[in-house]
């Protein structure tokens, strides 16, 4: 979806505090929130999600400017930074709610997205096959403000030193490149 020279990418990959750590970083990158997506609720709270019956994934919004950072690229960051082959689980987090998923906004971004999955898929990074579902973006709920720029606000929480800070060190050496200066 283009939102004057931006564009929207809406990326489930587990829990969306460390995706939003990941993207929050990225050069090219002008905002980005923590919500739900792809559920059966209007209006789903965290509770609700959380407890796998809405059908919401926890997701983020990516608002990017394509002409600093391609879609295609956003999601190669999305795909090597978490595990795209672990069927509605990231980790500990266990359910659909952290199913590795695109929303995508355009028939465009539909492409792209097949596209870098069948290339990653034959590509074998990893041993066993990529489950990220690709669906049709419907409606994008912003999650409670204490879920917004959790690291930075909760940076001394157990599980940001453990899960979180371990995955931004990683994106960092695999996408240097692409780091906001």
């Amino acid at each position: 979806m283009k939102n004057n020279t931006f564009e929207i990418a809406t990326l489930g990959a587990g829990c969306f505090w460390c995706v939003e750590a990941i993207f929050e970083r990225v050069n090219g990158v002008e905002e980005v929130l923590s919500g739900y997506s792809g559920g059966k609720i209007a209006n789903p709270t965290y509770r609700e999600v959380s407890s796998g019956l809405t059908g919401h994934a926890e997701v983020v919004q990516v608002k990017f400017n394509p002409s600093v950072i391609s879609y295609a690229k956003i999601l190669e960051i999305f795909f090597k930074t978490h595990n795209p082959t672990m069927l509605n689980r990231q980790g500990a987090d266990v359910g659909t709610q952290y199913r590795s998923v695109i929303f995508y906004h355009t028939d465009e971004q539909k492409s792209v997205a097949e596209d870098v999955k069948n290339m990653l898929s034959r590509a074998a990074i990893w041993n066993d096959p990529i489950v990220t579902e690709i669906s049709p973006f419907t409606k994008f709920y912003k999650a409670e403000d204490y879920h917004q720029n959790y690291l930075e606000n909760n940076s001394k929480q157990p599980y940001c030193q453990m899960v979180i800070l371990p995955k931004i060190d990683k994106f960092e050496k695999l996408f240097e490149d692409y780091l906001k200066k």
